[in-house]
């Protein structure tokens, strides 16, 4: 454990004002006050410009990134020290000058399926509208239950369960981990296993970003770093950085260590379900950079470039 003398007279957490987000700085806030009680850590509370446009799908409007490039410029110019994001909202590639200082344990990474009048998907009648914020959960419900409504739904956890309760919904899919860490369990009619529904890139994990010319805040966050988890979350987003993940891309990926190995899955999907190409891979936990690349060619060796190269025809998916 990092030397508490050391330690610096205060730290500043960057965070998005969601609820959600700030219930995760108040949890990395109340573990550092406990490593080092002489540090004063506060929170700066910042609106981003993807909590700001509630009225499009993120795919549209510049994806997940949105909600973190203004935490980036806080800790930039030196209004916050360390940053806290969930792990599914970090860009695959996070920017020069920028470090992943820590990943913390995993919350429960599943989906989780929210209905106030139906007991689950297989339930749910002819037509139903059932809404979600992810093209990753869009293309496996349309290719599971194509006579299913799949409608878009936007805003913080509150405002999704307001919606689902107005009636705009049948049935509603959100992270296990966000309903859970704000006390919201009880909203939970079933959790969809990875069979189901194969989580996204590094969902129920957090993430501490920090500059990268901080090595004494990097070394201050390796008390709050999950080594299992880390391995599971990098190998995944090693996965979808070869295949250009992003909210425009329908794609999952899941790892799991089970008894010393490294359990790792992923798909490639059309936003319709009309085709899905999906593999795994097992090997040791070390490895696990190395196996998500692996994994990613095995889907492309598949059909995943060809599924790739009609989303993001502009660019190119390379």
């Amino acid at each position: 454990m990092p030397n508490s003398l050391l330690s610096p007279q205060k730290i500043v957490i960057a965070s998005r004002e969601s609820l959600l987000a700030m219930w995760q700085a108040q949890f990395i806030q109340k573990c550092l006050r406990e490593l080092y009680p002489q540090t004063e850590i506060s929170i700066l509370g910042m609106t981003t410009r993807g909590d700001q446009i509630l009225d499009q799908s993120l795919a549209k409007i510049g994806g997940k990134g949105l909600f973190i490039k203004e935490l980036e410029q806080a800790l930039e110019d030196g209004r916050a020290d360390i940053a806290v994001h969930s792990m599914k909202d970090m860009p695959m590639n996070v920017p020069e000058g920028f470090k992943l200082a820590a990943i913390t344990e995993r919350e429960d990474p599943r989906d989780a399926f929210v209905s106030n009048h139906y007991g689950s998907l297989d339930a749910l009648p002819e037509g139903s509208v059932v809404g979600t914020s992810s093209l990753r959960r869009e293309s496996q419900l349309r290719a599971q239950f194509p006579h299913l409504q799949v409608q878009p739904l936007r805003g913080n956890v509150q405002t999704r369960l307001r919606k689902l309760d107005e009636g705009q919904y049948a049935a509603i899919i959100l992270a296990a981990a966000g309903l859970k860490r704000l006390g919201l369990s009880d909203r939970i009619t079933a959790l969809l296993n990875p069979e189901q529904s194969l989580p996204a890139v590094g969902q129920g994990a957090l993430g501490i970003e920090c500059r990268a010319d901080r090595t004494d805040l990097v070394e201050l966050m390796q008390p709050l770093h999950h080594p299992e988890t880390a391995y599971c979350v990098e190998a995944e987003r090693a996965m979808s950085r070869v295949l250009g993940g992003s909210c425009q891309v329908p794609l999952g990926a899941f790892g799991e260590i089970i008894n010393g190995s490294l359990q790792l899955r992923g798909f490639v999907a059309q936003p319709d379900g009309s085709r899905m190409v999906s593999d795994a891979l097992s090997g040791t936990p070390e490895n696990g950079i190395a196996m998500g690349q692996q994994l990613a060619q095995k889907l492309i060796h598949k059909g995943a470039g060809e599924i790739l190269a009609a989303l993001v025809p502009a660019e190119g998916w390379k």
